[in-house]
């Protein structure tokens, strides 16, 4: 489940590639709207007549948490529509890393050594990316994306604040939140059919698909494990415009991405392999 729910969430910049005419704020409406309702629909089946009640349980760390995600998705919209593919997402794969950090500063949570070398190396990854961003005048997505794992940490952070409650009903708040600030910054929301039919399949499949299918499977992992396995989102969506519309990322987005992966993946490698009883034998 992990896997495929990292492989749905690779496909935003080959749909988003593939947009005719509408803008980012016309996209980031029906893009929402739609994981809003995919969400609601999931949740009303599986609470069974009593998704409010669980929305409401949530409380103001539900609200925090779907707002949080409802700017990080305006963020990512714009970073894919402003720099290459890969740049967005070898960034945003520094988010596991970037949460160690706020741990720290926030939670009093001590990284262990291994974990201070391998977020060095990650955002020395990223540097290499901005430094990409400066010179082939991609800085504003670059900057977007280094906002969306900003929010991913501020995301995990508070899941660990709330451990005792269930969180996934404040998701429907972040499709919520990112239509209303779409419709507030355009007054014209009509596109093309074809536009309609990729906004559709962002919000259900790429974003709600996505996002439900890896919540599910956390459930049978270890959270290094989770963040390993989703990694498929990292590695899948360069490749799927390089393959398709020739999207070519340059060698220091590549270089970066190599280092972000590299330091990412062994880490949880490693935390996989140390909490698994099973490891040794």
């Amino acid at each position: 489940m992990v896997l495929l729910g990292g492989t749905c969430l690779s496909t935003a910049g080959i749909l988003l590639r593939h947009i005719e005419s509408a803008n980012g704020w016309q996209i980031l409406f029906y893009r929402g709207l739609f994981f809003f309702l995919t969400m609601a629909l999931f949740l009303i089946v599986r609470y069974r007549g009593h998704f409010f009640a669980a929305l409401y349980t949530t409380g103001k760390p539900g609200i925090f948490l779907g707002t949080t995600l409802g700017l990080a998705s305006v963020l990512y919209i714009f970073g894919i529509l402003s720099t290459t593919v890969a740049n967005v997402v070898f960034i945003i794969s520094a988010a596991p890393l970037i949460t160690a950090l706020a741990a720290r500063l926030i939670l009093g949570e001590r990284p262990s050594a291994g974990t201070w070398v391998a977020m060095a190396a990650a955002l020395s990854g990223v540097g290499l990316m901005v430094g990409d961003g400066l010179a082939g005048g991609g800085l504003f997505g670059v900057l977007c994306a280094l906002g969306v794992a900003i929010s991913f940490a501020a995301l995990l952070i508070t899941l660990r604040l709330t451990k005792g409650i269930d969180m996934l009903p404040a998701l429907c708040i972040g499709g919520f939140v990112s239509a209303a600030i779409a419709v507030g910054m355009t007054s014209d929301l009509s596109i093309p059919l074809r536009d309609l039919a990729i906004c559709f399949t962002l919000g259900t499949v790429q974003f709600g698909g996505g996002f439900i299918l890896i919540t599910l499977g956390a459930r049978y992992l270890l959270a290094a494990e989770t963040a390993l396995l989703s990694l498929t989102e990292t590695v899948l969506a360069p490749l799927w415009v390089w393959l398709a519309i020739n999207e070519k990322p340059s060698m220091l987005t590549l270089a970066g991405g190599a280092v972000v992966i590299t330091a990412v993946a062994t880490r949880a490698a490693y935390l996989a392999k140390k909490r698994n009883p099973l490891s040794s034998a």
